[in-house]
């Protein structure tokens, strides 16, 4: 395990400090889990989208068909 990693008694921690009541047999479950997330949006963060427009600058049937087909 990393150090970045989350530990279970950080899952725990974390729950508990936000209200939420965390069982002991799902603190290794949680920890995975939140491990993945953190992994999958780490690599989100590194994607280079450059010149895209943001989602709401999309119009769904408004693109016009390549002349050149």
């Amino acid at each position: 395990m990393s150090a970045d990693q989350l530990t279970p008694s950080e899952a725990y921690r974390w729950a508990a400090r936000a209200g939420l009541p965390l069982p002991a047999d799902r603190l290794e479950a949680v920890a995975a889990t939140a491990d993945h997330i953190h992994s999958v949006v780490a690599a989100l963060r590194e994607i280079d989208f450059g010149d895209t427009p943001p989602a709401p600058a999309y119009r769904a049937g408004e693109e016009k068909p390549d002349a050149a087909l």
